[in-house]
């Protein structure tokens, strides 16, 4: 199954403060129903009456963190984005409250490919965790040296939708 197969037809909310990111968003998911939110109260509203394939999360400005734990409460597969939060602390709770994923803002340029990634994996009954480490291990590596030693990641990818 194609990237564009797989991404196609999905219901995906975006939560960032940032309208620009939202932009870049919009236009590497073309194919999908895209909702997009730029503050908390306006994401909460939505996770709370809608459903979702997938809820994309900033980190920094939305309170992401919250709102993890609401879809996670849902059953509803997340992913923690950000940029200025790229700290271990941060990949610890985000694997701690129930994301599927963790994605620097650098990667949105390649984020359709990244989504339909992720889609696979959940659509699996799998966590990203795995494959992200494969590819952003090292980066991770190069960025906190031995912190990334401490990072508790998931003993089961398999998860419960």
């Amino acid at each position: 199954m194609t990237d564009k197969e797989i991404v196609g037809n999905k219901r995906i909310l975006a939560v960032d403060d940032e309208a620009d990111v939202l932009e870049v968003i919009e236009e590497q998911l073309e194919e999908v129903e895209l909702i997009t939110a730029q503050d908390f109260q306006s994401a909460k509203d939505l996770l709370e009456r809608e459903s979702f394939d997938l809820v994309i999360l900033d980190i920094m400005g939305v309170r992401g963190f919250d709102l993890l734990e609401i879809a996670s409460e849902k059953r509803l597969p997340s992913v923690m984005l950000t940029a200025h939060s790229m700290t271990p602390a941060s990949l610890q709770k985000a694997i701690d409250k129930g994301a599927v994923s963790f994605l620097p803002k650098d990667e949105l340029p390649r984020l359709s490919t990244l989504v339909a990634e992720i889609l696979r994996d959940v659509e699996r009954g799998r966590t990203h965790w795995a494959t992200l480490i494969k590819r952003l291990g090292p980066k991770f590596k190069n960025l906190w040296g031995e912190a990334w030693d401490e990072i508790k990641l998931p003993r089961d990818s398999f998860t419960r939708w």
